[in-house]
């Protein structure tokens, strides 16, 4: 009897097979297929923080920027999780960066843009340390890329729609979200300064910069100088130490290195402060 997991796929619009990145399907997208851009038309994107950190960046916003112009907040589990999908043009389903030409942000455009019209599912087979990943065509109505002649590899499709360096980048994130969801009531229901910690790390990058260098960060934590400078001027360092942080936050790992005491002298001034609150 095989050990793989049964996938539950919805029976419109994904193809249910599974697919590994050796295996080989049918499909091309181009300017001159009679259904170009129709699937920006009608979009439902959860953005990644890789995702915005290429966007926010194309764009030349502040995190907080992009987030406040171009995100909505969704709650990715029952515990509040928070998650950002990416905005739609106003009073319609359309994508904000669409534009007669096409793609306004191609180049940075998400991860999920880059897949289509493949999807992608990362599971854990039981009593594994390591998730999988899983592959799948999503057939929509209005696609006609899926009559074109053209056949690839998913691996092949994955190298030239540029998605790799955002499956490798994203990885630690989603493994975060997918042991989460894993452990559900087991690890407990996070608290509302654990919530807006893993917001912080995973969508605003520079507020999670500031959050770093201030001293209050800095007197727990033990960083070497280098590291940190690095971490001043570097995005995606900055991102994938965030991704440490949140293993601290919220499984207890041990990623980051404390201060001897430094936690206590905190819980004490803290008690002080709510005593003379108080």
């Amino acid at each position: 009897m095989s050990d793989e997991p049964d996938i539950a796929f919805p029976s419109n619009p994904i193809t249910p097979t599974k697919l590994d990145l050796d295996n080989v399907f049918t499909f091309a997208c181009h300017r001159g297929i009679a259904c170009f851009n129709k699937c920006c038309q009608s979009i439902d994107i959860q953005l990644t923080p890789y995702d915005i950190l290429r966007l926010k960046t194309h764009l030349g916003l502040t995190s907080r920027e992009f987030l406040f112009r171009y995100t909505v907040p969704f709650e990715m589990d029952g515990q509040g999780m928070p998650g950002l999908k990416l905005k739609t043009r106003d009073d319609t389903t359309a994508c904000s960066f669409l534009t007669e030409e096409g793609c306004g942000v191609y180049a940075d455009r998400p991860a999920a843009c880059r897949y289509y019209a493949l999807g992608v599912v990362s599971m854990r087979k039981k009593d594994s340390p390591v998730d999988e990943d899983f592959y799948f065509v999503v057939k929509e109505d209005h696609c006609l890329g899926h009559n074109e002649t053209k056949t690839q590899t998913v691996r092949e499709y994955r190298e030239e729609q540029g998605v790799s360096l955002y499956d490798e980048l994203n990885r630690e994130w989603r493994q975060l979200v997918l042991k989460k969801r894993s452990c559900g009531p087991v690890v407990g229901k996070p608290s509302d300064r654990s919530l807006q910690l893993f917001f912080l790390a995973s969508y605003d990058l520079d507020g999670f910069r500031e959050f770093v260098n201030s001293p209050s960060f800095q007197e727990v934590y033990e960083i070497e100088p280098a590291v940190l400078e690095e971490l001043r001027t570097d995005d995606v360092t900055l991102m994938r130490f965030g991704f440490r942080f949140l293993k601290q936050v919220l499984f207890g790992e041990k990623m980051l290195n404390e201060k001897p005491g430094a936690l206590e002298k905190r819980l004490e001034r803290r008690r002080a402060r709510e005593a003379a609150g108080g």
